[in-house]
């Protein structure tokens, strides 16, 4: 986990507590949206669920205008994330960014097969 924090973070050219709470979110999307599909990243992944779970307990709320948008049209997807990483001072082209790092760390993890079944199941390959 500590190499995706940090390519995460140079990447987005932004300090280390932001980019474990960047990835944690996202890998919570990712678990929300394609479970099935994301099971075996999240599985070989060390400390995926723990950062999953310290986002979900710090999300709370906030997520600014974008995750309110994204509560009107039922609470989640990708606006919910963008809401998220708004939250976190974070604008749209970095979810770009994010999406890339984390699919390229998980091919070596998890293979290509698995990602792209994640990226197509979220949407995110509309973004990549």
């Amino acid at each position: 986990m500590d190499e995706l924090i940090a390519r995460v973070s140079a990447a987005l050219a932004t300090d280390e507590a932001t980019a474990r709470a960047a990835v944690g979110a996202t890998l919570k999307f990712l678990q929300d949206n394609a479970a099935e599909e994301s099971a075996p990243l999240l599985d070989k992944l060390e400390g995926a669920r723990a950062a999953i779970d310290a986002q979900a307990q710090a999300a709370g709320g906030g997520g600014g205008l974008l995750g309110a948008l994204g509560g009107l049209f039922g609470g989640g997807g990708l606006m919910g994330l963008a809401g998220e990483l708004q939250g976190l001072g974070l604008g749209l082209g970095d979810l770009q960014a994010l999406g890339r790092e984390i699919l390229d760390h998980g091919r070596a993890l998890a293979g290509e097969e698995t990602m792209a079944a994640i990226a197509q199941a979220t949407g995110l390959d509309q973004y990549l």
